[in-house]
């Protein structure tokens, strides 16, 4: 059942531990303009702790560096909000977890923040399964930040069972 904003916040939570449930795997998350939304969601689930192993919140330049091993040579040479830095943080989720499954999510939720290279609502997505090379996606999304966030939650979650069916 979808939560009062139609997004699915309630559902796919749920789909997605059933998947793991199934696949026998662990996930993990590396978040940083979600600020730990994704880790929420899935442990609003009961029973999660079968299927959810850790969650990292790596909000900073430096959290990224220091939690996810993201070298900072790349964040200084291609920014937070790409993709070289989102496959290091879903890389450094799966290295640094005892998960078989990992979603990363950085972005520009605003209102501030933006470029002309980079908008506001810019954010970046990986998954990665240990047995495969990650997936990434870039989407400009919309609305206030709140609203930015909430899709980001959305997209990163129905990454994940799209890993699944490839």
């Amino acid at each position: 059942m979808a939560d009062d904003h139609g997004f699915g916040l309630d559902d796919l939570p749920k789909r997605v531990g059933q998947l793991l449930t199934t696949e026998g795997s662990m996930l993990a998350t590396a978040e940083s303009c979600t600020g730990g939304w994704i880790a929420q969601c899935v442990t609003d689930v009961p029973g999660s702790s079968v299927w959810f192993d850790r969650g990292f919140v790596a909000y900073s330049n430096v959290a990224k560096t220091e939690m996810l091993g993201v070298d900072p040579k790349i964040i200084a040479e291609f920014g937070a909000v790409s993709e070289p830095v989102i496959r290091a943080m879903v890389s450094g989720a799966l290295g640094l977890s005892r998960a078989r499954v990992a979603v990363a999510v950085s972005g520009i939720a605003g209102p501030s923040g933006g470029s002309p290279d980079k908008p506001v609502g810019t954010v970046w997505f990986a998954w990665q399964r240990v047995d495969r090379d990650a997936t990434v996606h870039r989407a400009v999304l919309s609305g206030d930040r709140r609203a930015v966030r909430r899709q980001a939650v959305v997209v990163a979650l129905q990454g994940v069972l799209d890993l699944f069916r490839e």
